[in-house]
């Protein structure tokens, strides 16, 4: 059986894309038939995975949370990942180094040393988090400098969507580029009588129509445009009620002032983070799903998520959407407040409309964004890789 370390530097586990990803990639290793040892930081939920050996390096910094994107802690956990791994690569002989993210670079070190073959994961666009800081935009940059450098060494790389794939092609390094898109954040299906519930718990008038956002606050997602839209959706459209799930305490209390100000409260609930297996049935519950993003190329993982939820979707019509949709399964609309408002309100008023774009999308999770096919892909990037080193 082939061996692999899997080194990823994101708490695991956690509710956000990166290690609800790696979660997948783990179980698919697992049923493709390779062993694997995970390792990865000291903070995150406890969630083992069948086959899966965890390993997490000390947490000498005693930190309970690790912040997205470059950071020095994270500099500083790398380091530890990075002579953690280097004496389990060299104890158990891996015949695979897998790195995601800023682990790549790490694997580079990990497999030249111990002549391993390395698989680097790329999940990020780095130019998606720029912003005013020169000191962050800095940052980024560099880090861009440093994924140049794991592709150019690794015997393939995993992007997690065609954008991210497009952008390591176009680096000219790595001749060996997959492009394995990401599944739904969970593989529970929802309940019919949960979401039932659902729908009666939050929905205060009978003919109210459910519209949900899923995701992080943070500025590429679009949620200042989103809650712009909303002002105007909720002032036109008296049937219009509004569920937003994620956000951190404060900023849930932030948007909450907002709202109030403007006498917009009362049509307006914050779910908070909802772990990803319970996720379903409330996406399920809703009638309209929404994807107001305003940058990057990387896969929104929400959109999947609404597509296995059999919802009609409205999207900004950019890059990073159009991934995942077109006419066919969501209302796209241009990326500013006025215009998303005005899918919104297209939507709620055209029940059939609603259903046509719920169907479509639905047929595509059906069809091709679904496990199965995710773990068929990985096992092609892992028997092309080694197929090398047998020739």
């Amino acid at each position: 059986m082939k061996k692999v370390l899997f080194i990823s530097p994101q708490p695991f586990f956690q509710w956000r894309g990166s290690p609800i990803r790696v979660g997948f990639d783990l179980a698919a290793l697992v049923e493709q038939g390779y062993e694997v040892d995970f390792l990865t930081l000291p903070v995150g939920e406890d969630r083992p995975i069948g086959g899966v050996r965890i390993i997490r390096v000390w947490n000498l910094f005693f930190v309970k949370e690790v912040p997205i994107g470059p950071s020095l802690i994270k500099a500083a956990f790398d380091v530890l990942l990075l002579f953690t791994g280097l004496g389990m690569a060299i104890k158990n002989r891996y015949d695979v180094v897998h790195g995601v993210e800023d682990a790549g670079v790490l694997g580079v070190i990990i497999a030249g040393i111990t002549r391993s073959k390395l698989v680097y994961e790329k999940h990020s666009d780095p130019g998606s988090y720029k912003k005013k800081s020169f000191v962050r935009n800095s940052i980024m940059k560099a880090y861009a400098a440093v994924e140049r450098f794991t592709a150019k060494h690794a015997d393939a790389v995993i992007a997690t969507g065609s954008g991210l794939a497009e952008q390591v092609r176009k680096m000219k390094t790595c001749p060996a580029v997959f492009d394995i898109f990401d599944i739904p954040s969970s593989l529970v299906e929802a309940e019919t009588e949960q979401v039932k519930k659902l729908q009666m718990e939050l929905k205060g008038r009978e003919d109210d129509v459910l519209i949900s956002y899923v995701g992080s606050f943070a500025v590429y997602q679009g949620v200042d445009l989103m809650f712009d839209a909303i002002a105007k959706v909720v002032k036109e459209n008296a049937k219009a009620l509004f569920l937003i799930i994620g956000g951190s305490a404060d900023e849930i209390a932030e948007r909450k002032a907002w709202l109030r100000e403007r006498d917009l409260e009362h049509r307006v609930v914050f779910a908070g983070k909802i772990p990803p297996d319970k996720l379903p049935a409330y996406l399920a519950a809703a009638d309209i799903l929404l994807s107001p993003r305003q940058a990057g190329v990387n896969t929104p993982l929400k959109i999947l998520d609404y597509f296995k939820a059999d919802g009609a979707v409205v999207a900004t019509d950019i890059p990073a959407n159009r991934l995942l949709v077109d006419d066919s399964t969501a209302i796209l609309t241009k990326p500013d407040a006025e215009s998303f408002a005005d899918g919104i309100i297209k939507i709620i008023n055209d029940a059939e409309l609603r259903n046509k774009v719920a169907n479509a999308g639905h047929q595509l999770y059906c069809s091709r964004y679904n496990f199965k096919e995710f773990s068929r892909m990985i096992g092609e990037c892992y028997s092309a890789v080694l197929k090398e080193d047998e020739r």
